[in-house]
């Protein structure tokens, strides 16, 4: 059972993202990976590896597994800032996008924002 300040406000807010984004990165990933693996590997890859970190973000806000929450969140952070950079440093090998590429610009810069947040909310949930 979920505590109050989960299921109301800005917790179900970041939680139901994260799902959007768990399930959408996972249905991008899987097709990029069973049909087009050969054009862009390594953005493919990293596709399906935010799509884990999507849904382990998920569970463990949901679950109120904070510390692992915050783990993934932290992991999150640092894929989009390195993956971002790499994608402006090296742009031939990611010639196709993935969620953090470009530090998540195709997608509004939420992938960026996301996980800032996220840590925000932790950060309150455990002050209270």
């Amino acid at each position: 059972m979920t505590s109050p300040k989960t299921s109301v406000g800005p917790g179900r807010l970041i939680i139901a993202i994260y799902a959007i984004f768990a399930l959408s990165a996972f249905a991008r990933s899987s097709y990029q990976l069973i049909t087009k693996l050969n054009d862009a590997p390594v953005s493919y890859s990293l596709s399906l590896v935010a799509a884990i970190v999507y849904i382990i973000a998920t569970v463990a806000l949901a679950r109120n597994y904070f510390k692992l929450a915050a783990v993934t969140l932290v992991f999150e952070l640092v894929g989009v800032l390195t993956v971002g950079s790499l994608s402006f440093l090296m742009p031939s090998d990611f010639s196709h996008s993935s969620v953090w590429s470009g530090f998540g610009a195709g997608y509004l810069w939420v992938p960026l924002i996301l996980p800032l947040v996220g840590l925000w909310w932790l950060r309150k949930r455990s002050d209270a």
